[in-house]
């Protein structure tokens, strides 16, 4: 399809699990598009954090955390200090430190200029929890992907099932509830629906009617 414009700046909020990162990993192929897992950027932070006994309380260790370390993005892999740690960021401790960091503003305005320098070339497809609100405002298109805590948690179950992961979906369901609540009350950026934003719930929608259908907000 063609764009209105390029560059063009797609921006996806919602919470964890909603399926934000495969949606908009399909969506920037087939549209040309750069794509910015923005909570990849976090969970890079908290393994860095986590290797080098450094409490998600400690914000000014996390912020020279952030310039001391080398962190790339290399077609699906994550790299920290040019080793590959893709899976190693996907635990659920990782996640919920990830989650934990999140809620200081000061580290949130550190990665601020990283995350918005993946805007650039034809354009941007990026996902997270502020895209909409804070790191990208002005996006051309803004899209909140939403799905029932339990929804969310069975994707989830089966996704670490599949990897050979010994998980308890009720476990899983009350962790998202848990994170869903820290990321919508947090000061800093919280999660919330942008007041231009198209609303997805996609409990009933395949991946591939969910691409559809925000290709066809384009239109």
């Amino acid at each position: 399809m063609t764009l209105k414009k390029i560059p063009y700046l797609i921006a996806i909020d919602g919470p964890a699990g909603s399926g934000k990162g495969t949606i908009a990993k399909l969506i920037s192929k087939k549209l040309n598009l750069n794509y910015l897992d923005s909570g990849a950027i976090y969970r890079v932070i908290a393994l860095g954090a986590t290797i080098n006994n450094i409490s998600s309380g400690e914000v000014t260790k996390l912020i020279s955390l952030v310039g001391s370390i080398n962190m790339k993005f290399e077609g699906e892999d994550v790299l920290l200090d040019n080793k590959v740690i893709t899976d190693k960021i996907r635990t659920s401790e990782i996640s919920k430190f990830s989650s934990e960091i999140a809620v200081h503003s000061k580290l949130r305005d550190e990665i601020l200029s990283l995350q918005r320098s993946f805007y650039h070339g034809n354009g941007l497809v990026a996902e997270g929890r502020d895209m909409t609100t804070v790191v990208f405002p002005n996006a051309d298109l803004k899209v909140y992907l939403d799905a029932s805590p339990y929804e969310r948690a069975e994707r989830r179950y089966k996704q670490l099932i599949s990897k050979g992961n010994s998980v308890n979906i009720q476990d899983l369901t009350s962790e998202i509830e848990a994170r869903d609540k820290r990321d919508k009350q947090r000061k800093a950026s919280p999660l919330k629906i942008a007041d231009d934003a198209k609303v997805l719930n996609t409990d009933d929608l395949t991946i591939g009617q969910t691409v559809d259908k925000i290709l066809a907000f384009i239109i």
